[in-house]
């Protein structure tokens, strides 16, 4: 499942590899756009990213797994539940020889959509008081 060129989508993107891998990637999709319907479809890093206030998660095929980034939070977060599967600080590798856990996935994304508005609405409170305590002069 080598990927061997620039894909423009992720419809792009899902289509290159093996029509079993595709069913999995699309209802991975399918999962990650139904828990964060708001989110912005991407590409980042050449794989699919959703994106709401900010990158929320990114997957990726490899030969053996899945490769889902929802960043150290959202790993931490379900550190527990994700504990069967190998994985890093923001990574986790779903083995393409199991069924991947959607439900799992739909709540992993659900945090982090929360977690980015979160951090947007603190982001954007914080300049709003700027914004009123130097008013504009009317013309």
């Amino acid at each position: 499942m080598e990927r061997n060129h620039q894909c423009q989508s992720i419809d792009d993107y899902i289509s290159q590899f093996p029509p079993q891998v595709q069913e999995i990637l699309a209802e991975l999709r399918r999962t990650i756009k139904e828990a964060a319907p708001e989110a912005e479809e991407k590409l980042s890093y050449q794989m699919p990213t959703f994106a709401l206030h900010g990158n929320l998660v990114h997957f990726a095929a490899y030969k053996n797994h899945i490769g889902f980034y929802p960043a150290p939070s959202g790993i931490d977060s379900f550190r527990e539940e994700l504990s069967t599967y190998k994985g890093a600080k923001g990574s986790v590798q779903f083995p393409l020889n199991k069924p991947l856990p959607y439900e799992l996935i739909s709540r992993i994304v659900k945090f982090r959509a929360a977690e980015n508005k979160n951090s947007w609405l603190k982001k954007t409170s914080k300049r709003s008081p700027r914004k009123q305590s130097n008013p504009q002069i009317e013309k």
